[in-house]
């Protein structure tokens, strides 16, 4: 009887406790609803355009809030005033202390009137009602100042991707309400952000092309966009079945229906994919769209914190540049950098174990960021004094390898060193140069090299930014160099510059350099979700990557061949990174010429313009790479 008793008592408190985390979880759903009204508006820019913001405010109104404003191309949605998010501000401690919360519709997107531009340009010098996206930013302020009751008259910005570049807009010319900004994987320049990288083409993102570049001219609540189907689980096959980049654009042709007029159906291009076409250097129209080349133009009267992910494969450039591009033109500002262990957009999830593909970093990363970093900001600068000495640190990153936090008080920090390795014979990366002989090694258009070992396909790649690279190193047209095993911890942090000397039979190629950690053969697996076939033992992890179109070598602006069989510089620049290579691993540098479904095949024959090159340009090359190659880091001792 008392054991029956016992189980009897110890199912109660079972079926407590879930009906108790059931009711917990229900309550958080309706947080919002519980605790904010929410109204939609109009707000009228100088030009006359309309744009639709959704405004949730606390019911609580006996005292005033500041105003924390999102601007983005993703939508407002819920749509409806008795329809609410779940969650609402940068992070749930934002939420649930109160703060007034306002989304908008950027313009030419969803429920807001005009035409969309993709980055659309910065017009410096304006005229009277000419608008852009930094005035469309100060009248949506202005508008909200003026309007939203119970406001204390300061206003704070944030997004993370688009709605990061927006927030990085809302800086340049700012309205003085504004007094926090932090983008976060914001867009810098769109010729090395997302859709490209140094002038090649991010194909592996050809499915994301339509969000942004199909025709609306009218609000709309729904969907107006669709996304391309490729019938096919295996994406590296579907692009080289495709062939050249001109076999896409059957996939960027819409039918718009005229119903004003005739009734008649005329067929247009996606205007994103059309500009990416015609476009296919660094000219005028994607330097417009530039961001970071007016950060001189952010007043000291706005605080900015700067957020990204070491593993951010969409926009790794984006936060770097516009932290160091704020540094440079305004170095009086408050400014900050957070880097941390993250993909894109890491950082704002509620997940408790933080990892990058099958790579564990540590637990409550994102969460104790949201608490004790990024809602300390907005709250020093929305509700505190504001004044310029905050208990935050200049630089606040994530050291890769030893999975620890660092505060530094300048990025990169001070007393850097820079050091070079040589890519030597024998697959050695050795500290001096052994003399300039050649390595090559065969290019096959018909199979190249692959970003990843999975078989799927991805809207936007993420994992392959840790990948174990082990795949690509048993590749013969994969060159691999490395370091005797490390017997002391070596640290990097900055940039890493890759000087190669190389040469070609053809007349084009491209560069892939990787920095890859490899770990110890006795490592165990410390993540239970990493994928099965993968083991931790002799990880190949790759830390930093990047590609260089060779034919913008020279100039992203002006293309040039090669001239085959010539010995040719070829300087590749790798973002920063701040990682430890630990004592018992070593470091390892690949070369390779292609990356596919990654970035798009590059002839190997020069052509005027990539995408409009035919299948018959398309060669198999030999390439060299010579010893006399380095890569230069920037070393912290």
């Amino acid at each position: 009887m008392k054991i029956f008793l016992k189980v009897f008592l110890l199912s109660l408190c079972i079926m407590s406790c879930k009906t108790s985390k059931k009711e917990e979880a229900q309550k958080e759903d309706t947080y919002v609803q519980d605790n904010y009204t929410k109204k939609e508006v109009k707000i009228t820019m100088r030009d006359g355009v309309k744009l639709h913001a959704t405004i949730y405010s606390p019911k609580d109104t006996t005292k005033t809030y500041p105003i924390l404003l999102q601007r983005t191309p993703y939508s407002c949605r819920p749509y409806g005033e008795d329809k609410f998010r779940k969650r609402i501000g940068p992070n749930p401690n934002l939420m649930k202390e109160g703060n007034i919360i306002v989304y908008e519709d950027v313009r030419g997107r969803w429920m807001s009137e005009g035409v969309y531009d993709n980055m659309r340009a910065y017009i410096p010098n304006k005229i009277e009602k000419q608008a852009d996206e930094t005035t469309d930013t100060y009248d949506t302020i202005d508008w909200l100042v003026k309007n939203v009751k119970h406001n204390n008259g300061k206003v704070g910005t944030w997004g993370i991707s688009y709605p990061g570049h927006y927030a990085t807009v809302s800086t340049i010319d700012a309205h003085p309400a504004l007094k926090a900004a932090s983008p976060q994987a914001c867009i810098g320049d769109f010729f090395f952000d997302d859709f490209h990288h140094n002038g090649a083409f991010l194909l592996s993102y050809f499915r994301a092309i339509s969000l942004f570049g199909t025709y609306k001219d009218q609000p709309t609540d729904s969907a107006w966009y669709s996304f391309p189907s490729m019938k096919t689980q295996d994406q590296y096959q579907f692009f080289l079945d495709k062939g050249p980049l001109k076999n896409l654009n059957e996939y960027f042709q819409y039918d718009k229906l005229d119903t004003k007029v005739t009734g008649n159906k005329e067929q247009i291009d996606d205007f994103f994919w059309k500009e990416i076409v015609e476009h296919p250097n660094y000219d005028a129209v994607w330097k417009s769209k530039g961001i970071i080349q007016h950060l001189n133009k952010v007043p000291s009267t706005v605080a900015t914190m700067i957020v990204g992910g070491w593993f951010d494969a969409e926009d790794l450039y984006g936060p770097l540049e516009t932290y160091k591009g704020i540094e440079k033109h305004q170095p009086n500002n408050y400014n900050t950098l957070v880097f941390g262990p993250w993909d894109h957009g890491g950082w704002s999830r509620s997940k408790v174990k933080t990892t990058v593909g099958n790579y564990y970093f540590g637990d409550s990363i994102s969460l104790n960021f949201q608490k004790d970093i990024e809602t300390k900001f907005f709250n020093h600068f929305l509700k505190g004094d504001g004044k310029p000495k905050s208990s935050l640190p200049e630089a606040y990153v994530f050291d890769t390898g030893k999975k620890e936090w660092k505060s530094y008080d300048a990025w990169p920090p001070k007393g850097m060193e820079k050091q070079s390795f040589y890519l030597s014979e024998d697959e050695v990366l050795s500290a001096t140069q052994q003399g300039s002989t050649k390595i090559q090694f065969v290019s096959d258009i018909k199979r190249p090299v692959p970003y990843s070992e999975d078989i799927k396909t991805v809207f936007t790649p993420r994992k392959y930014m840790t990948d174990d690279q082990r795949f690509a190193a048993r590749r013969p047209d994969v060159l691999v160099f490395e370091t005797d095993v490390l017997t002391e911890d070596f640290t990097l942090a900055g940039d890493i510059l890759a000087k190669l000397k190389v040469a070609t039979t053809g007349t084009a190629a491209d560069w892939i350099v990787k920095v890859i950690d490899v770990h110890p053969a006795d490592l165990k697996n410390d993540n239970e979700d990493m994928q099965s076939h993968t083991k931790l033992s002799n990880y190949h992890m790759m830390v930093r990557s990047e590609v260089l179109r060779g034919r913008f070598r020279n100039s992203f602006t002006t293309p040039e061949p090669f001239t085959p069989n010539k010995k040719t510089d070829v300087n590749v620049k790798l973002q920063d990174v701040f990682h430890t290579f630990k004592k018992g691993h070593k470091l390892q540098i690949q070369v390779q010429s292609t990356w596919f479904p990654l970035i798009d095949l590059n002839p190997q024959t020069y052509v005027d313009n990539i995408y409009k090159a035919d299948k018959k340009d398309f060669k198999t090359q030999t390439h060299t790479v010579f010893t006399d190659s380095s890569i230069e880091f920037s070393v912290l001792r």
